[in-house]
């Protein structure tokens, strides 16, 4: 949800949209430092939070935050970029910060995988809890690290502050970077890969998006809801999938103000859910959008 006019509005317009759960920019994205965050702001923030009842919050990081790059400058001022961010999420009371683990810009995974844990070891050394950082799968455009799930267990067998990182799945990314989730054999599959890889225990959220290329393109382009080449059974296993409730899912797809697409796209997930029609993965979920 937009932060347009202030942070507090993101509540006002997941309301209008209705949601359970949302995700917020904590600043402008494309800019290194925002605005401080003045005592009204962080009270707008709670009461909006309080009177919606929508939570839990999500926070995604600045897209310019490249925590694996080799360039020492650059490393520097993702990481204090990256402190700052947590640190906002902590004074709103904002549980989640979305990170993209990064690129290694040509100095290989092995080292790219070393920096991203080393950055995440020093921010969350200086940036107590209770904010965890949930890194995100990619599609796996150019040198970005995360679109092999190897990955992200990598960097969580060396963080030394494990119990504050997680991860989000990207529905979108995941199937640009391969991993095929549209038949129900496919579906189980690829889940069962996440589970040994990394543990479904650490899945604290999912990005539900349908992607505008197809399979292994690696290309990040999301779409609305059974639009793309992923199509409504792939989602139809994940809003049934009762290892999944209660994993607030958020939507990144296109949309204007007036937020129809947002509304035409939660009600196309909430109808694929099972109504005792035997669809279900495991059983029928009750709150899985």
């Amino acid at each position: 949800m937009s932060i347009a006019g202030g942070i507090h509005l993101a509540f006002d317009r997941g309301q209008r949209a209705g949601c359970l759960t949302l995700q917020l920019f904590l600043k402008n994205s494309a800019q290194w430092r925002g605005r401080t965050l003045a005592e009204l702001d962080l009270a707008r923030f709670r009461e909006a939070e309080s009177r919606t009842g929508i939570r839990p919050v999500l926070a995604h990081g600045s897209y310019l935050i490249n925590l694996a790059s080799p360039d020492p400058a650059l490393r520097r001022k993702s990481i204090a970029a990256f402190e700052d961010e947590m640190e906002r999420a902590r004074s709103l009371g904002v549980p989640f910060l979305v990170l993209h683990p990064g690129s290694h810009m040509e100095a290989g995974e092995e080292q790219g995988i070393a920096r991203i844990a080393e950055g995440l070891d020093q921010a969350l050394e200086r940036v107590g809890p209770p904010v965890m950082v949930l890194l995100e799968n990619t599609a796996g455009q150019g040198t970005s690290i995360g679109h092999r799930f190897e990955h992200l267990a990598a960097i969580l067998g060396r963080v030394s502050y494990a119990d504050r990182v997680g991860v989000c799945i990207d529905t979108c990314h995941t199937f640009a970077a391969g991993y095929d989730i549209r038949t129900r054999k496919a579906y189980l599959r690829t889940v069962d890969e996440i589970d040994r890889l990394i543990g479904l225990n650490r899945v604290r959220a999912i990005h539900v998006n349908d992607c505008r290329r197809e399979l292994g393109s690696r290309v990040d382009r999301h779409t609305h809801i059974g639009q793309g080449f992923l199509g409504l059974e792939a989602f139809r296993f994940l809003v049934n999938d009762e290892r999944f409730t209660g994993v607030p899912k958020i939507l990144e797809t296109p949309k204007g103000d007036d937020l129809k697409e947002d509304l035409m796209n939660l009600a196309t997930l909430r109808g694929l859910v099972s109504r005792g029609d035997g669809r279900a993965v495991r059983k029928k979920s009750r709150r899985a959008v």
